[in-house]
């Protein structure tokens, strides 16, 4: 009973690992290619009395056009989507549920890098701030330090990678709306 499901999972695994071994051996056959054609290289000395490159570079311009094969990327196009999400890079994770308690984390780059005001705005700081200042204009340096607001789609994906917590007011009382005068007669009676 278990001889034929185990010959069923070797079939369906035979199956998908072929174009993995066409993958591969095509792989071999481009490395050795390289191997051969540096060698040949390394090994030539170039002088300035011989002939021109120009002279020979057709010659070269074809020994690499062979090297290429053509049926690796559509080989790679039929396995990609069988092969695992770890080749899509880059991917937030978020952890949904704890190991401890089973609650949802937050991602912490996310609260290192960018402010959420209470409205639902995220704030971030433009791009290189602080890099390689000693080249910048002063302008250009004023200009970076500058904090600008996320768009949409990514104010919704900041508010899916952190909790609840990061979203809470942080103020204990509402705020007093003191008019001009109102505030007057409070000063007035002391």
């Amino acid at each position: 009973m278990a001889a034929p499901a185990f010959a069923g999972a070797v079939r369906a695994a035979s199956g998908i690992l072929r174009p993995l071994n066409v993958l591969a051996s095509s792989a071999y056959r481009n490395c050795a290619k390289n191997a051969c054609l540096g060698s040949a290289l390394s090994t030539r000395h170039f002088s300035p009395l011989q002939t021109p490159v120009v002279s020979s570079a057709p010659r070269l311009i074809t020994c690499v056009g062979n090297l290429t094969c053509g049926h690796t990327a559509t080989v790679f196009n039929r396995v990609a989507p069988l092969l695992p999400n770890i080749l899509k890079l880059p991917v937030r994770t978020v952890t949904y549920f704890s190991s401890r308690k089973g609650k949802r984390k937050t991602v912490k780059a996310v609260i290192y890098r960018f402010l959420r005001l209470h409205s639902g705005l995220w704030l971030r700081r433009k791009a290189g701030y602080k890099k390689k200042l000693w080249k910048k204009t002063t302008a250009r340096k004023r200009r970076l330090r500058e904090f600008v607001f996320c768009n949409k789609t990514q104010s919704k994906l900041l508010d899916k990678m952190t909790t609840s917590f990061w979203k809470r007011r942080n103020w204990l009382f509402p705020r007093p709306h003191y008019t001009h005068l109102s505030l007057q007669s409070h000063l007035s009676s002391f």
